[in-house]
């Protein structure tokens, strides 16, 4: 899934001299995902099965190469050992992240979709002890389509069939519920509003979906706040705002997870990651998460069961925020503002003759300072509505009016 220059919805990673070129949805793991090249030809293996091969003939070659040494070496080795056990990092609670993960991963599970294309996975966090399970839009969307899913809580290996109950595409979160279950534990959720930039944070998912039962586990810490993103994964895209911006590391299979306190309360969702720069470098430990308090503002509507699609205005630009160092770098007329990287063709921008290199400063009477403010706005407004674009063409300034068009949501 490709990210930005984001589609009027930017992240502040664009503030840094380099940016975000690509947020990845950790789910789906599809089955071309844990396939691997030998030769030019596909192997039709999961990826931890090709990867359990490797290391199975690496330990055999480390094997005979040991038996050699110690031939020519003589019989006789000597290897210290120690009794002591091993020790959990401890959290500024005074919980350890293995007490805190005994504590919550009953109630994470592993979901798993299967279509007529494919198979996708994900995972999940216990609502209710009946057996309802908050997750990712993406990760069940499958569902939608006649798919079929099915559930695996940790530390089991059945499958338990689950149904859908609700779904929010706009906002990516839905509910499912494993049937025929009682008496499940659940999570208990947070205060996301209350977070600090620098709190400790960790996240459980089934990454990479290499075991289903047997969740990942990472810690780091809160990296940011409020971060807008723009998802996509070539077919559909999502814009997603006031993200927590985490580098406790997620990858494919995580999403629906949830991204735990020190306490081990939920305050996030775990959701998004980002991939490439614009240079070609990989980004590291930037993952995106959506917070509790949103979440549980959408439950009600979820628990009426259906589709939920709000689909709001839509510009149709690529944009990265202003500042003074890309003022100095490409001469800009003012240090603030959107710049415009890409017009979309035949969009609302394209429509009202939006260009390359024009800088937003004002859209009606809402002054435009960062990217985010652009995609603040247009997520506020319904398609077909009439607005006026103010930008800079190098040093003139020039108002143009925009129908906005239906977001790709």
């Amino acid at each position: 899934m490709e990210l930005g220059p984001e589609i009027d919805d930017p992240t502040d990673a664009h503030v840094q001299k380099g940016r975000i070129a690509a947020v990845t949805w950790p789910i789906p793991v599809s089955q071309s995902q844990r396939s691997v090249k030998s030769g030019g030809a596909p192997l039709r293996k999961r990826a931890f099965g090709s990867r359990l091969t490797i290391f199975l003939v690496a330990a055999l070659v480390g094997g005979i190469a040991g038996h050699f040494a110690g031939a020519d070496g003589g019989t006789r080795l000597t290897i210290n050992t120690s009794n002591l056990q091993p020790g959990g990092a401890v959290l500024p609670s005074g919980l350890t992240i293995p007490q805190l993960v005994r504590t919550v991963s009953p109630s994470v599970v592993s979901i798993d979709v299967r279509t007529p294309n494919g198979e996708e996975q994900g995972t999940g966090m216990i609502l209710q002890a009946n057996g309802l399970v908050l997750t990712n839009a993406h990760v069940v969307s499958g569902a939608l389509n006649g798919g079929t899913m099915t559930v695996t809580r940790t530390g089991s290996t059945s499958s338990l069939p689950a149904t859908l109950v609700g779904i929010d595409t706009s906002n990516d979160v839905a509910l499912i519920r494993i049937t025929r279950v009682s008496g499940l534990p659940a999570v208990t959720f947070g205060k996301s509003d209350r977070l600090e930039v620098g709190d400790s944070v960790v996240a459980i998912g089934n990454a990479l979906g290499l075991a289903a039962g047997t969740p990942t586990v990472t810690e780091g810490i809160v990296s940011a706040l409020g971060r807008t993103v723009t998802a996509s994964n070539g077919t559909s895209s999502e814009t997603l705002l006031n993200l927590i911006q985490t580098d406790a590391a997620i990858n494919p299979g995580n999403s629906g997870g949830p991204l735990l306190d020190a306490n081990g309360l939920v305050i996030g969702m775990n959701t998004a990651v980002a991939g490439t720069m614009a240079d070609g470098t990989n980004a590291q430990n930037i993952g995106f998460a959506i917070p509790s308090s949103k979440i549980e503002s959408l439950l009600a509507s979820l628990l009426k069961g259906g589709t939920i699609a709000k689909k709001h205005g839509y510009l149709g630009v690529q944009i990265m925020t202003v500042t003074p160092a890309l003022k100095e770098q490409y001469g800009f007329a003012v240090n603030y503002g959107a710049v415009v990287t890409t017009v979309m063709s035949g969009s609302a921008a394209e429509n009202a003759g939006l260009r390359q290199a024009d800088i937003i400063v004002q859209i009606d009477s809402t002054k435009i300072r960062t990217a985010e403010d652009v995609s603040s706005f247009t997520a506020k407004r319904k398609a077909g509505q009439t607005v006026t674009v103010t930008v800079y063409r190098k040093s003139v300034k020039v108002s143009l009016k925009a129908t906005l068009g239906l977001s790709p949501n």
